[in-house]
Parts: structure tokens; C-alpha cells; sequence
């Protein structure tokens, strides 16, 4: 399968990379802003063409699928672009900032026959299903705790008076929907979607939230997730049951899993060992999914993505963090 990428940064390579190692997709084209940012990415992984007209890309009859990590703000603008040229659209996380814009743009690639993704790494990697597959060993849950704080450098130039894309409610930015919808995506994966959300930010003078506390309530526990560019975590996730509970290193990539007894303090180790580049995992399941052209394993995948960003539109509503699109 041919494909285009659009966007230049760290993460579109690392897609490229994983993208070539699969063997599952061709890069094509290579779109970006600045033409030469464009050529410097067709030069190194050996691509057709770059542009810096995403109209002329999009038109292009060999390309099939395109791999979007636009600044948050452009993915749907973005997307309806490619959908309509009937090209596979794999639209990095945050898919969009709203439900509003994910269901124009589904409706879009239903029209035009065509698939639409979130690349949401962490959630199709091997080790997030055998946790699915395993939690049901805890016993009741009675709690969660999922968490991902990382320190941004980005920050450091937040505080020197710069606006950084993923600090600015222009660009659909703030700690949830950047780091966030990890732990989020991992929740609903596993324990499905909760009955009720509450979101407890720290917002910054831009308007958006530079960290956080999300309580998901489910019926008998509550699973909590932090997220955070302005400070840094060195403590794992855990999920608790009256049982057995469960340690994660991370939640994404999610390396290692430790199965605890509550009564005998025995652990044992779950998961297996990952590729360098977990981004191949997601990869794969969406060209089976084209290739096969899997309705029911691609509307499992739509049905979370709804899920993730019900939970954080209805955080952001709560907190009135309104991003630029929305006024």
C-alpha cells in the first residue's frame, strides 16, 4: 500500500520507519510546509515526490493512504481533505478536537469508501490485549491508576514567553488530549467506558491545562489518571482487585506487567518483549484491516476513539478550556 505523509517532525519518521519495517506500506509522498523539510524526508527514506500543496498531493491517483501529524488544530481540516480524494486516512493522536469534527469526517470516509484511524499506538500493541485478556484474574476492581507525566522541553520556552503549539488552545493543545489520551485509551480499552468523568486541571495562563487529575467512574471503582507536561513521574500505573493486582511500567509503550497475589505477595511476569518501535502494531492492524477490509474490527476501533474523546471533550467542557476551533 502507497502512501503520503504529512508533517515532518520526530513522530512521522518514527511512523516511517515502523511503516517500513512492517512491509506493509510504501512511502510515496512527503507533504510539509517548508518544501525543503518535505525533501529532506523524500531524500532520506527514498520517497517519490515532495510537496508543499496539500490540494496536488491529495489529488495524486498512486498514493492510497495518507498518515497525518499535523498540529492538533489541522486534523480535520486535514483529513476531510484526503477522505474526499478517497485516499485511507491514519490521523495521528488526538484524532480531532471534538466529537462534532469526528463525526463529520467518519461520515466523510463512509462516503467515499475509505478508512479513517487514530493512530493510537498503545492500545495495539501485544501487551495491552493480554492485559484485557488477564485483568479478569483481579477479582472486583476496586481501583485504578493510570498515569502519564512527562516534563516537556517545550515548556522551558512556554516560560520564556513562547506559545508552543501543544501549549495553545489555537492549536488544540493542553496536557489531556497530548499525553492523556494514553492512559485514557488504555481505560476504555480495557475497562470500557465509564459512567461518569470528572477532570481536575492546572490551567495555564494560555487557557489550556498543563496537568491534571481525570476520575472515570465505573460501576464499584474508580480508576484515576494523572497527566502532566510540567512536571515528571518515575512511579508505575496499577490496577487493583480484591484479588490480584497489576503493576505496568508504563502505559505507553506498556513493556512490562507484574501479576501481585494479594494473600502470598507472589508476582508474576505477563507481556512479552516489544518491537523497538511500537508504532509498527498499529500499523499492521490498519492495513489488515484495508486489505481484509474488516468492518466489525474497524468500527471496534472507531467505537474507542468516540469513547476517548467523549471523555475529553466532556473534561474540557467541565473546566470551560475551549479550543480555537470551537469559538
Amino acid at each position: 500500500m502507497k502512501y503520503g505523509t504529512v508533517g515532518t517532525s520526530w513522530i512521522t519518521e518514527s511512523f516511517i520507519e515502523a511503516a517500513e519495517e512492517s512491509g506493509k506500506m510504501s512511502l510515496t509522498a512527503v507533504y510539509s510546509r517548508s518544501i525543503d523539510n518535505a525533501r529532506k524526508i523524500v531524500h532520506k527514506y527514498n520517497a517519490f515526490k515532495a510537496h508543499d500543496d496539500l490540494e496536488e498531493m491529495a489529488a495524486r491517483e498512486d498514493i492510497d493512504a495518507v498518515y497525518i501529524a499535523s498540529p492538533n488544530s489541522h486534523h480535520y481540516e486535514h483529513a476531510k481533505l484526503f477522505l474526499r480524494h478517497k485516499k485511507h486516512v491514519i490521523c495521528e493522536k488526538p484524532i480531532f478536537s471534538n466529537t462534532a469534527e469526528m463525526e463529520d469526517a467518519y461520515q466523510v470516509a463512509e462516503e467515499n469508501g475509505v478508512f479513517l484511524f487514530e493512530a493510537m499506538r498503545n492500545i495495539h500493541s501485544p501487551n495491552a490485549k493480554i492485559l484485557k485478556e488477564q485483568v479478569k484474574k483481579a477479582g472486583k476492581l476496586r481501583s485504578a491508576l493510570f498515569h502519564y507525566i512527562q516534563y516537556s522541553s517545550r515548556y522551558d520556552l512556554f516560560l520564556k514567553g513562547e506559545r508552543p503549539n501543544i501549549f495553545s488552545s489555537d492549536f488544540s493543545g493542553g496536557a489531556l488530549v497530548d499525553l492523556g489520551v494514553y492512559p485514557i485509551s488504555l481505560a476504555v480499552y480495557v475497562f470500557g467506558e465509564p459512567e461518569k468523568v470528572s477532570y481536575h486541571p492546572v490551567i495555564l495562563e494560555s487557557g489550556v491545562d498543563g496537568s491534571g487529575t481525570l476520575v472515570l467512574e465505573y460501576d464499584g471503582f474508580i480508576c484515576t489518571i494523572l497527566c502532566s507536561k510540567i512536571a515528571h513521574s518515575f512511579t508505575p500505573s496499577e490496577i487493583h482487585g480484591e484479588h490480584i493486582s497489576f503493576v505496568l511500567d508504563h502505559v505507553a509503550p506498556l513493556n512490562k506487567i507484574s501479576l501481585v497475589d494479594r494473600k502470598t505477595k507472589k508476582s508474576e511476569k505477563l507481556g512479552e518483549a516489544l518491537n523497538d518501535n511500537d508504532m509498527i502494531y498499529e500499523i499492521e492492524t490498519f492495513a489488515n484491516i484495508i486489505e481484509k477490509n474488516d468492518l466489525e474490527a474497524y468500527h471496534e476501533l472507531t467505537d474507542l476513539s468516540r469513547s476517548v474523546l467523549r471523555i475529553t471533550e466532556k473534561a474540557r467542557k467541565q473546566n470551560k478550556i475551549v479550543f480555537g476551533t470551537e469559538k
